[in-house]
């Protein structure tokens, strides 16, 4: 069996262009295809768990408790050899499992006294998040060929450390691991939540129920155990004249990767995707291309999937797809919009309006708010997201989904806002659609 997944890519699009068209549009989509227990080696691997412990998580004291509980749950998930730690977090980052700053390999004995460490963890303090992310960081350090995965829990608002601080930590932090972020109650802040996960390519999720955790924890684990490659990025090339205008993921979730380019080669850049197992996820390349003659084709771009080689080597290529540009004079063909272009398109501006709905309603713009939800919900019906649908039916009294006419419930639980909020971002495909078989030509 194979030690990391195959790869394959599909550009979805329709390449032509009307005279003068300049905008190119292309779903790509990437699946790894592979057993999970073709994953990474347990030496290739790392994971550390970071559990606020601030003055908060003993109110009500099952937080705490349950927060112990999923960590020891996500310890016992932990493949034997991954090297692995624990750290709480309040004003500042210390260690609970080693009790010096190393990452320990996971065996029987190991994880019990790991667990065990945890048992024994009490709540006091502030919050510093940047400072629970350096300690991390530091740990990675000697862990940067394999894959490298880390767990942070809070329960509140980074109150003990400026924005600018948070900031430069995220700086230093992008690129070096992936950082999955969960917040458990009410009293923490989802912008921030998702700035942190969002710099560090992982995901963001409201845990309302404390008891809730341990499986979510678990789940999180599992999924960090099944990556198998890590750091592969996005390489797109882009001929001369042209301009790469953005690169999105839009699958499983909205995240906007234009700018984390890095400079590559000529007229080439790489965008990081984090690690990868056996998953598809789907990107959105908007290129804008000089005009050119009816009849004209050219390679509007040049799409490859790529991880670092050996030290000294170059990048290995997983594989490669093509974004095509041909001018025509037939209308029907030049103003056909491609099915799955559209449906990602309303995915993203999804996101958008559901996040700009809440804020107005914050901010007691309920004309806005209502503006911006009813839209959330035409959008979320035209795409069959029924999660995202019920979540919003939460929010507001839905007089006409095809329409978007709504009106803002009086009453609203924190909970059911905060969910539909850090969930805004997440994604379906279209419907009857798999990465591998999008819908067929002409329709949408």
């Amino acid at each position: 069996m194979s030690e990391q997944p195959q790869f394959t890519i599909k550009v979805d699009q329709n390449k032509f262009l009307p005279e003068g068209g300049r905008e190119v549009h292309a779903i790509v989509s990437v699946e790894g295809t592979g057993s999970p227990a073709a994953a990474a080696t347990p030496a290739g691997a790392a994971e550390v768990i970071i559990i606020d412990t601030s003055g908060s998580m003993s109110y009500p004291d099952t937080k705490l408790r349950s927060a112990i509980a999923a960590a020891q749950t996500a310890i016992d998930t932990i493949r034997d050899g991954v090297y692995f730690a624990v750290i709480s977090g309040a004003n500042s980052a210390k260690m609970v499992f080693p009790g010096n700053a190393v990452l320990v390999r996971a065996d029987a004995k190991t994880r019990h006294d790991a667990k065990y460490a945890l048992s024994r963890l009490q709540a006091s303090g502030g919050t510093a998040i940047g400072s629970w992310l350096r300690l991390a960081d530091e740990l990675f350090d000697a862990h940067q060929d394999g894959i490298r995965h880390a767990i942070l829990l809070t329960d509140g608002k980074n109150q003990h450390e400026t924005a600018e601080e948070l900031d430069a930590v995220l700086f230093r932090c992008s690129g070096r691991f992936v950082c999955d972020c969960r917040g458990v109650g009410t009293d923490w802040e989802v912008a921030e939540l998702r700035k942190i996960s969002s710099a560090l390519l992982g995901g963001v999720d409201i845990v309302a129920d404390p008891q809730d955790l341990v499986a979510d924890f678990q789940a999180m684990t599992e999924a960090a155990m099944g990556k198998a490659v890590a750091d592969v990025m996005l390489r797109v090339w882009t001929p001369q004249a042209a301009k790469l205008r953005y690169v999105k993921q839009v699958m499983p979730s909205v995240e906007d990767l234009t700018g984390r380019r890095v400079e590559a080669a000529a007229q080439a850049g790489d965008y990081p995707l984090g690690a990868w197992g056996a998953e598809s996820r789907d990107y959105h390349i908007c290129v804008e291309v000089p005009p050119g003659d009816v009849g004209k084709e050219l390679r509007a771009a040049w799409v490859k999937l790529m991880v670092p080689g050996p030290a000294g080597q170059e990048p290995q290529v997983l594989a490669t797809g093509n974004v095509l540009a041909q001018w025509t004079d037939d209308e029907a063909q030049s103003t056909r919009i491609n099915a799955r272009v559209a449906h990602y398109t309303g995915q993203a501006e999804l996101a958008e309006v559901i996040q700009e709905g809440l804020q107005a309603r914050k901010d007691g713009d309920l004309d806005t708010a209502t503006a911006r939800l009813g839209r959330a919900v035409k959008l979320a019906d035209e795409a069959g997201n029924e999660a995202i649908t019920t979540m919003l039916r939460k929010v507001v009294d839905v007089v006409d989904p095809v329409t978007g006419t709504v009106r803002l419930k009086k009453n609203v639980n924190k909970v059911d806002e905060m969910e539909l909020d850090t969930r805004s971002t997440k994604t379906v495909r279209t419907r009857g659609s798999s990465p591998l078989n999008p819908p067929v030509k002409g329709e949408g």
